[in-house]
Formats: C-alpha cells, sequence, structure tokens
C-alpha cells in the first residue's frame, strides 16, 4: 500500500498537479491539508476522479485551512474533527477507519511570525496529544503538516530560526512529547542522516537554494515500522510551497 501526505496549499488552484501526482504516483490513499476550499463546490472530477473516493472537512471560513482524503478502498467509518469546537471550525483533523488500519490526516495550526498562535498551537497540541493515547497505536497511522522542524537537520538554518515559528523550543518539546508515546517519525527512522526538506517560503527563491524546512511528518508506532517498506520526500513534485511524503507499508 501506498500512502501519501502532501499540504496542497489550495486546491483549486494546485488541482491539475494534484490530479496529474494521482496518475503518476497512484497513491492508494492521499492526504491532503490546507485544501482551501468547501467539497460542495467542487466538480465531480475533483472529488472522484479516476476511481478515488474523498471525504472533506473544510474550514468554516472560506478559502481557509482544511483538510481531505482520497482513497481507492472506502473505510468503515470517518470521523471528522477531534469535538473541540475552537480547533473543528478550522477544519484541521479527519480520521478514516479501513480492515486492517485507521489514518489520522491532521493540518496543526502555524504559530505565525510573531508568534501571536502559539498559545492556540499549544492548546491543540494537548489535544491532539489526548487523541493519541485514545488510538490503538498498533494499528494507527498519523500524517499530515505539523507545522515544526523537531531536529536541527530538519531545516536549512537552525541557527537563525531558534526562535522564530515552527522551531521554537516550545513547538520543538512538544514533537518529543508526541513522540514519547511511543510513536516513531518514520521518514527520520528509516534515514537518520539525510537532509531533505518539505516546505519552503515562496520569497528570495528559496525552493531554487534548497533553504528549507521537513515540517510535514507520518508518525506510526514500532509494530507498524516493521510492516513499512520506504518513506520518501517527493522533492520533484510542484503545485505547492509544500511537496509529499509517500509511505509505502505492507499492510
Amino acid at each position: 500500500m501506498k500512502i501519501a501526505t502532501w499540504n496542497i496549499n489550495g486546491l483549486r488552484s494546485a488541482e491539475e498537479k494534484m490530479l496529474e501526482f494521482l496518475k503518476i504516483e497512484k497513491p492508494d490513499i492521499l492526504c491532503l491539508q490546507e485544501i482551501k476550499v468547501d467539497d460542495s463546490r467542487l466538480p465531480e472530477n475533483l472529488k472522484e476522479p479516476n476511481g478515488y473516493r474523498s471525504y472533506w472537512f473544510h474550514a468554516l471560513r472560506p478559502g481557509y485551512s482544511g483538510v481531505a482524503v482520497y482513497t481507492k478502498e472506502e473505510p468503515i467509518k470517518v470521523e471528522k474533527g477531534l469535538g473541540i469546537k475552537e480547533f473543528d471550525h478550522e477544519g484541521r483533523t479527519i480520521v478514516l477507519h479501513f480492515k486492517k488500519f485507521a489514518l489520522a490526516n491532521f493540518y496543526f495550526p502555524h504559530s505565525r511570525r510573531s508568534l501571536e498562535r502559539l498559545d492556540y498551537k499549544v492548546k491543540f497540541n494537548n489535544a491532539f496529544l489526548k487523541f493519541i493515547k485514545k488510538q490503538d497505536l498498533k494499528k494507527t497511522v498519523f500524517c499530515g503538516d505539523f507545522n515544526v522542524a523537531h531536529e536541527a537537520i530538519d531545516l536549512a538554518r537552525p541557527r537563525d530560526n531558534v526562535k522564530n515559528a515552527g522551531f521554537t523550543e516550545i513547538e520543538r518539546g512538544w514533537m518529543d512529547r508526541f513522540l514519547s508515546t511511543g510513536l516513531i517519525d518514520v521518514y527520520r527512522k528509516l534515514y537518520p542522516e539525510k537532509q531533505e526538506y518539505t516546505w519552503w517560503t515562496w520569497r528570495n527563491n528559496a525552493r531554487e537554494r534548497n533553504i528549507g524546512w521537513r515540517i510535514d511528518y507520518f508518525l506510526t508506532s514500532k509494530n507498524l515500522l516493521k510492516k513499512i517498506k520506504d518513506c520518501y520526500i517527493g522533492t520533484n513534485v510542484y503545485g505547492s510551497d509544500h511537496v509529499p511524503v509517500i509511505m509505502e507499508l505492507d499492510i
């Protein structure tokens, strides 16, 4: 099975690239974040392209946030949100339950340049930690845009960003807490010394200069790690300021 996660940064603006990715990469499941669209306004070719089913959880605010999942296999159950209004209004969580495993797709808040949303992000992180503890970790895959670079290896210029959004001690400490529950950062586990990124700012030709951050993750338990064949970053995929992360597993 092949699962991909991708912050698409506006599905309507990136729809051609997304459909091209589905055609070329052929993932069994594609998790999207920051879709910025209400699915009721989408044409059918974006709802069920090439045999995929799709499940959506959009934000109440138009053109903002939201998550979606395209899947070839029909899930047994779909859960939208964490049951907490201040987060669910922003469409940040969708969980699909399949016969053999569950897939949780998350879009974590950005704490913003002046850190004015750091408290909100901490509250969301706490809710995510509680969510983790309620799950059967042996059967759950977590993925999405976590909006944090965990270690210095996960961004091009760590010393320049120690107090900046996405690399503060508070945010990195929360990533430690998530992993202390028994979850594993799949890409980093497989490639402990590899330095690749999943996001680049639009400014100053950052992508061309490869001044980026790795902020998009797959997290699984040790039990599921044994079933994973590979986890890699689609560095050459365009359409967003992020690129997809793809995980292949035998499940």
